[in-house]
């Protein structure tokens, strides 16, 4: 058994033509106190056979589901095998700088934070950089059910104060759910605002559904979030609002939500 720093989860479902590029920025980190728990989601394409030379590398491990799970599944099948004492989350067409880990895991450590993001970076299908998503200095509980400022490819929690925290198994959101549940236990979530990775837009992915988006944001703010119907629609409305700010106006956005 591979006794570690940090275990990083990466659910994949299809994602031949991505996964290898995630896997190398896994490799490339300064920070080298990690193993990297592939769960493979039953693909039907030649995902696990470009994961496969990986596996020479000992602290790489593929983890094969009997059946779909899909995302919270997945990653709740590598959090319970993880040994590391940080949970980390990379999905497998995502990328991370070199020095992700690095810096934020010092930032952790030298702040006694509990659970913390970053600001990250977007790119198309072909990897071309789009724009920065900042981040606010910190975000609580109820500043969450406003607007996820939380991008899952930054997300690193502790297991030290509270033991391992799964995903609420939804469909969508679960990300989101998650970050919830652990604002149950820690005060708040603290940022970098430095990118410190890339998350890629790719056309017709679960994400990009923007009514079902919508949808399990709701069932979310009900479910784990325990809002009442007029709160929910309080957060929702204040979701709507910054999300429509911030693509109309940056600066504002920055200056009210981010700075």
């Amino acid at each position: 058994m591979i006794k570690t720093k940090v275990s990083i989860i990466m659910p994949a479902y299809n994602v031949a033509d991505f996964i290898a590029e995630s896997i190398n920025s896994v490799l490339a980190q300064s920070f080298i106190e990690w193993e990297l728990l592939i769960i493979d989601d039953c693909s039907s394409d030649t995902t696990v056979k470009v994961i496969t030379p990986f596996l020479s590398d000992l602290r790489i491990k593929l983890i094969k589901n009997q059946k779909n799970l899909g995302g919270a599944g997945s990653r709740n099948v590598g959090i319970k095998e993880a040994n590391g004492r940080y949970i980390a989350f990379l999905d497998s067409d995502d990328l991370w700088t070199e020095s992700k880990l690095e810096k934020q895991i010092s930032f952790m450590e030298h702040r006694s934070i509990g659970f913390s993001f970053a600001a990250h970076t977007t790119i198309d299908e072909q990897g071309s950089v789009l724009e920065k998503v900042d981040v606010p200095k910190r975000v609580s509980f109820k500043g969450l059910l406003k607007h996820n400022y939380i991008g899952c490819l930054t997300a690193i929690y502790d297991t030290k104060p509270y033991g391992k925290i799964y995903l609420p198994l939804v469909k969508k959101r679960q990300d989101f759910a998650l970050w919830l549940e652990l604002l149950k236990k820690f005060d708040n979530a603290y940022a970098m605002n430095e990118s410190l990775g890339f998350y890629r837009i790719r056309p017709g992915s679960l994400s990009r559904n923007k009514v079902d988006a919508f949808k399990y944001y709701w069932l979310v703010l009900r479910d784990v979030g325990g809002c009442s119907f007029l709160f929910a629609s309080f957060n929702i409305l204040c979701y709507l609002g910054i999300v429509f700010i911030k693509k109309k106006n940056v600066k504002i956005y920055n200056k009210y939500f981010i700075g």
